[in-house]
């Protein structure tokens, strides 16, 4: 598969991604939700950019979690590259283009969203508003709204611990970006033996080794 390839997948899941984060920003209060199903619902919420809306303590937390993520991504993409160089199978390849766009498109909110926004807090936010964003570069916060409480209600009272008490099966609230991610790492689990075919690999390496020793001899 080629690097071109490769690059529109990454392309067409970040505009999808960062549309539907701007849109959700600019249309959603914080914390506002709308019901799709029963088991879905746009929900917009904002974290600091960990998974489960962790952070990282600190007065130099986010910037901290923000520049290893760009260490991450290009270190992501340095992978990508190098595995469409050295002909990877197309199922590893994809994966990575998965994973990296939606790296990315996280990345965008962390370092941009809070220049580019003011608060959603109680009010509809502006894109480039006139006074100014809610933080500084790199201090942005990461856009989610898809919600899949799939299975809600109060857990049998026999239960130990958690009898008893309501439970949301499936709480977490995440965005495109993370689902890129999450269908990436599925790939590289379930079709594990094709991305990393070892054989191919062995013979790869052997055909190196000849081709040095068949150089060594010529010189010789």
């Amino acid at each position: 598969m080629s690097l071109k390839k490769a690059t529109v997948i990454i392309i067409l899941i970040l505009l999808i991604d960062q549309i539907s984060k701007i849109y959700i920003k600019t249309n959603f209060m914080l914390g506002e939700e709308v019901p799709v199903f029963n088991w879905f619902r746009i929900l917009f919420v904002e974290n600091e950019g960990m998974a489960w809306g962790a952070k990282i303590p600190g007065q130099y937390g986010k910037l901290a979690l923000t520049l290893f993520r760009i260490v991450a991504i290009a270190g992501i993409g340095y992978w990508l590259w190098d595995s469409v160089r050295k002909h990877m199978p197309r199922v590893l390849i994809i994966s990575i283009a998965f994973i990296f766009s939606g790296a990315l498109g996280n990345i965008i909110d962390s370092v941009f969203y809070g220049i580019i926004f003011n608060d959603s807090y109680r009010q509809v936010a502006t894109l480039f508003p006139p006074d100014g964003g809610y933080g500084t570069l790199f201090h942005g916060k990461v856009v989610d709204m898809l919600s899949f409480p799939l299975w809600e209600g109060y857990l049998p009272e026999w239960l130990p611990f958690w009898g008893g008490q309501w439970f949301t099966f499936f709480d977490p609230v995440f965005n495109v970006a993370d689902t890129a991610i999450s269908i990436g790492v599925g790939i590289l689990l379930v079709f594990n033996k094709q991305a990393f075919p070892k054989k191919k690999m062995e013979d790869t390496i052997a055909e190196k080794n000849q081709a040095e020793v068949n150089r060594v001899e010529r010189e010789d």
